[in-house]
């Protein structure tokens, strides 16, 4: 039998195991967290956010946080020489990343001050595009990938089903950081975005700590 036949094989039965499914969803929490604090700074930067637009952006970090522990996986079992590289990358992607995206919602909120009251302000549409949502998501889930790692002795449908865990918490987790933004957005008006951008700006140097002295 082949090495993917006898991974597959592996993962035939979907493990049942109490301790597996709570080892999962308390990897998820802990993995969401930094997604938490985007979410809510994003909720900060919009506190008029569409219910359609709240799910899609927890859907966006829940995605990247499925994702992420699945290529993690694949790389342990097919390019296992590219681990060093990208354990020593990922800090540096995720501190630009949100370095650029929280700087520019830091110098817009200075940009932006005398330009109309300050309360016609609370609830204006400055929605994160695509591709900046994205950015987030990338940053706020990358270091996930070490998770793929650690979950590399288990067989696809045990990893599918780890990743499904992690990316349903994430989405419950940041889901709920976006409505706790949106209600201090409304309080804080205008300072809002500032406060935003300075959460993205600590999130990505906490994570760019993490990843190289922790």
């Amino acid at each position: 039998m082949g090495h993917w036949d006898s991974l597959a094989g592996k993962g035939k039965i979907m493990n049942t195991d109490v301790i597996f499914y709570l080892n999962a969803t308390a990897l998820g929490v802990g993995l969401a967290m930094d997604a938490f604090s985007v979410s809510m700074a994003n909720g900060l930067r919009q506190p008029d956010m569409k219910k359609g637009r709240l799910l899609a952006t927890a859907g966006v970090f829940a995605g990247f946080q499925f994702v992420m522990p699945l290529i993690g996986w694949f790389f342990v079992h097919t390019a296992a020489s590219m681990l060093d590289f990208a354990e020593k990358i990922v800090p540096w992607v995720s501190l630009f990343l949100l370095l650029l995206i929280g700087g520019k919602m830091v110098v817009g909120s200075f940009s932006s001050k005398g330009e109309g009251d300050e309360d016609e302000k609370v609830g204006k549409d400055v929605s994160l595009g695509a591709g900046a949502l994205a950015a987030q998501g990338i940053a706020t889930s990358i270091d996930a990938l070490s998770v793929g790692f650690t979950i590399s002795e288990l067989g696809v449908t045990d990893a599918l089903t780890e990743a499904l865990i992690i990316g349903g918490v994430t989405f419950l987790i940041c889901a709920a950081g976006v409505m706790i933004g949106r209600r201090f957005g409304t309080s804080l008006g205008s300072k809002a975005t500032l406060f935003g951008g300075l959460i993205l700006i600590a999130v990505g140097i906490e994570i760019f700590i993490g990843g190289i002295f922790g």
